[in-house]
């Protein structure tokens, strides 16, 4: 079992990598005779919610699977739950699941009696390497992803790798998508280990999956230290890719996978760089490579540029002086760019699609 501590003002908390088994005793101990409320959606409760069986009351909240989950109706409907079942302030909530069952229940933990701890025991590849870790929670709403949320960081996060053996490879390749982020924000070296090693991980090889969650755990950790509420600019590199992906996702209507979108929006990023005249195009080229080679899509397809550009827009990271993109000067040196030139970027776009 491998313990990675996060810590910073107003949180301080482990990431518990291992059996789960193994980390059991931690979750008894913050259940102090409780049982705990448990959120989770159907498939995922169906083959792991067994794992949890005594320390969580016997009907579980359940959510849809996916993006589907982040709605208000189901917000609200995790809300009235936790009131029917009387529970306290103060009392830890678990969310087992994949990223989306990790937004609402944390967002309804902030929320419910003013603030109840939340435990992620996240059981995809993009959960236990990235959205578990770091605070942030978020509902979609008008028609945008994840304009609704808070900063609610979790009181312990415990990632199983042996619950990664029920992903189907598609689940699979959209996590990857956010695993290869680390490398091409500020780590070339990670990068070529992906290169090398991408298949393996993605073929189920335990060793690699875990190789690959601690790597991006203890990077994640450091962004996360310097910068916990985002606002210094720090934290905003993690956002590569996404202010892309996010508006494709949108529009896409939940048809690509999150990481699929983000995989997308990187792409764009480095092509967008390349042109601007501070990537080189053999990075992209690398990157776009890499990308295709294991089953991730590199350009939005059937969606117009004007439609992306004008999502876009609408990104809770654009401020009074204008969009906010995190580009990059090769790979693992994403930039902070502020005030993107609208025209040039809309003329990428319009290229692109």
């Amino acid at each position: 079992m491998t313990v990675i501590r996060v810590a910073h003002v107003g949180a301080d908390y482990d990431v518990v990598v291992g059996d789960m088994v193994e980390a059991l005793p931690r979750l008894e101990a913050l259940a102090n005779g409780q049982s705990l409320p448990i959120v989770s959606d159907r498939r995922v409760f169906a083959l792991h919610g067994g794992s949890l069986d005594r320390l969580t009351l016997p009907e579980p909240i359940l959510v849809p699977e996916g993006e589907a989950a982040k709605e208000w109706r189901n917000l609200a409907e995790i809300i009235d739950r936790l009131a029917a079942l009387d529970v306290k302030r103060g009392t830890p909530i678990i969310a087992i699941g994949g990223g989306s069952v990790g937004d609402v229940a944390g967002l309804a933990a902030s929320l419910f009696k003013r603030g109840c701890p939340i435990v992620h025991v996240p059981t995809t590849l993009l959960a236990q390497a990235d959205s578990a870790i770091g605070g942030k929670t978020a509902i979609d709403a008008a028609g945008q992803k994840n304009l609704a949320g808070t900063f609610h960081h979790p009181l312990l996060v415990v990632a199983d790798p042996a619950f990664l053996d029920t992903l189907d490879e598609r689940q699979m390749r959209s996590g990857y998508a956010e695993v290869l982020k680390y490398g091409l924000i500020s780590n070339p070296e990670f990068f070529d280990w992906c290169e090398t090693n991408g298949t393996y991980l993605l073929a189920g090889d335990r060793q690699f999956h875990r190789l690959a969650i601690e790597h991006c755990i203890r990077a994640k950790a450091r962004f996360v230290t310097v910068d916990p509420d985002d606002t210094k600019g720090t934290r905003a590199l993690l956002n590569f890719g996404h202010t892309f992906g996010h508006a494709i996702e949108a529009l896409a209507g939940h048809i690509l996978l999150h990481g699929e979108a983000v995989a997308i929006g990187m792409a764009l990023a480095f092509a967008f760089s390349v042109e601007l005249g501070i990537c080189p195009a053999s990075d992209a080229e690398r990157v776009c490579a890499h990308l295709k080679a294991v089953g991730l899509p590199i350009r939005p397809r059937v969606i117009e540029g004007a439609a992306i550009y004008r999502a876009m827009l609408s990104d809770k990271k654009a401020g009074p002086q204008g969009l906010t993109l995190i580009l990059t000067e090769g790979i693992g040196r994403a930039v902070v760019a502020k005030a993107v030139d609208p025209d040039q970027l809309l003329g990428f776009l319009s290229r692109s699609a």
